[in-house]
């Protein structure tokens, strides 16, 4: 790994061009499509280390900020260069291995107490055609698969790819996936799925956008009139009434615009829309970047930007107001996010990694509260981290994963907030029906309130998307306290508007301990109240 390591250090920040820019930055208009050149890399490979890591310190590490929470070293790790991360409908993750390019997979499972720090892993079979992408589209489908599409590189190459597969954690096998019909670029593309169960796809590079239908894995053009500007850079947040929010990356002539987007239906014919102006600027407009977006308990969305500057959306009113400016940090100066990855923790705070300037080392941690940013811990290794190479993803247990392109995987564990989540934090799903003696090896309906949150968990922008807005299932036996999942599936929407009602299927393992058990459906990190379950 030392060679791989030295390469990619080599060509790291090769380029700070974003992808698919127009040639002339000095019009006062929008850019438009690419039309007659390739797009050029907006940041370089990932700092892929070698090496033994020191494990987190639950401190501050550089700054001088306050440690809000603590960091536990994930100590079964194998020998991988962990990337992207998603969340499984039975509580495992599949964790990106970068050594080989992009193309191999892991299965990371919690131990029988529930631990994410002593869980096994399990190689995945890689994906399909040399698939191997880097910066891509992403979601689990209401069906519990998971696509993946596009790749800005592809086995470390930048490419814009249209290649793209589908998993099936089922079967442990994956499905090469077309891309839209004439679409000659993906790369690093935004990716939601609606609150209908609809994933939706960008073209990285456009204003093009298609619709996939999952059962024949085929596209179908969906309209984006309206639009200001193309897509590249940009990032999606699902707000709970359906529509989708995005704040401009290319609108050169009003850099403060935010839109947003009404899918077609019966009632709607669909396209995008202002959503007013943020105020302040959030892109950087040399390089088009902006941070990520969440929806908090507050009924706000917090825009993190990468000028040093966030903002704050009212849902209700549907409005925008300058939200608090990121610390500034001696010797480094003002951090921001240029690319970077945002949680939502259970207690309603926003946990972020932020670097000062465009693609500088090191990364800090900053919590946001609703009022203000401030510097948390930091893993050991983030000194050698900029926010755009380190992702993170929000567990069942609440806890967030995080990985940096490294060997070295850790979990922040947030502080006690000292009052009830039920005041500041997410609101807790709601089982309504399941029965109460369940099977091994079978199936059973279940159906709920806030089963799929009130937010998508976690946050990126175009070059990552693992949203965690579904419902995640955890059985505990009284017996013997071992902690197991169910699979879940056939979900009947992605809704998270408050006191959404849905449905979904439960699959129990046929190797769940028999005997008198908990039951918790969880939604990003937070559970319900525990249904008393036989399981025979």
């Amino acid at each position: 790994m030392t060679q791989l390591r030295t390469t990619l250090l080599g060509l790291l920040i090769a380029s700070a061009a974003p992808a698919c820019v127009d040639g002339d930055l000095t019009t006062g208009t929008a850019r438009s499509a690419v039309t007659d050149r390739e797009p050029s890399a907006e940041h370089g490979l990932p700092p892929i280390r070698a090496g033994v890591y020191p494990a987190g310190q639950g401190a501050s590490q550089h700054g001088g900020g306050i440690t809000s929470g603590t960091w536990t070293t994930v100590t079964t790790t194998p020998n991988i260069a962990a990337g992207f991360s998603i969340l499984l409908t039975d509580g495992s993750v599949m964790v990106q291995d970068l050594n080989s390019g992009g193309g191999d997979w892991w299965r990371l499972t919690p131990d029988s107490t529930g631990s994410y720090a002593n869980g096994s892993w399990t190689q995945l079979p890689s994906m399909p055609d040399g698939y191997a992408p880097l910066y891509f589209a992403s979601a689990v489908l209401p069906d519990g698969r998971v696509v993946f599409i596009g790749g800005e590189y592809q086995a470390f190459e930048p490419a814009w790819t249209t290649q793209g597969a589908v998993y099936d954690p089922v079967a442990n096998s994956w499905t090469p996936l077309a891309p839209p019909a004439g679409w000659t670029t993906i790369g690093d593309a935004q990716s939601i799925v609606l609150a209908d169960g609809r994933f939706v796809l960008a073209n990285c590079c456009t204003t093009d956008m298609a619709v996939l239908d999952p059962a024949t894995l085929t596209w179908t053009t969906i309209t984006s009139a309206g639009k200001a500007d193309i897509f590249d850079e940009e990032g999606w947040t699902l707000l709970p009434n359906g529509t989708v929010l995005t704040v401009d990356s290319n609108n050169i002539s009003v850099p403060t615009n935010s839109e947003i987007y009404t899918a077609p239906d019966a009632h709607h014919a669909g396209g995008w829309a202002s959503g007013g102006a943020t105020n302040v600027v959030i892109a950087d407009t040399a390089s088009w970047e902006v941070g990520p977006a969440l929806i908090r308990p507050d009924g706000t969305v917090f825009q993190s930007g990468a000028t040093g500057h966030t903002a704050i959306y009212d849902i209700r009113q549907k409005t925008w107001r300058a939200g608090p400016d990121f610390p500034v940090v001696p010797g480094e100066g003002q951090l921001d996010q240029a690319d970077g990855p945002a949680a939502l923790l259970p207690n309603g705070h926003v946990l972020v990694a932020a670097s000062a300037g465009l693609f500088n080392t090191p990364a800090h941690f900053v919590e946001f509260d609703g009022t203000s940013l401030t510097e948390v811990a930091a893993p050991a290794d983030s000194i050698y981290d900029s926010s755009y190479n380190i992702n993170l993803l929000l567990l069942p247990t609440g806890e967030v994963l995080e990985t940096d392109f490294s060997g070295d995987i850790e979990l922040y564990t947030q502080a006690s907030s000292g009052s009830s989540c039920h005041s500041t934090g997410s609101p807790e799903p709601e089982l309504h029906s399941l029965s109460s003696t369940l099977t091994r090896g079978r199936t059973y309906s279940f159906s709920g309130e806030q089963l799929h949150g009130i937010s998508a968990g976690v946050s990126y922008g175009d070059d990552a998307q693992a949203a965690t807005d579904y419902p995640i299932v955890q059985i505990t036996n009284r017996a013997t306290g071992h902690v197991q999942y169910g699979r879940t599936h056939g979900f009947s929407n992605f809704s998270i508007a408050r006191g959404a009602h849905s449905s979904a299927q439960l699959d129990i393992p046929a190797t769940l301990e028999i005997g008198v058990s908990d039951l918790v459906v969880i939604a990003n990190g937070v559970a319900s109240e525990s249904m008393r379950v036989r399981i025979k």
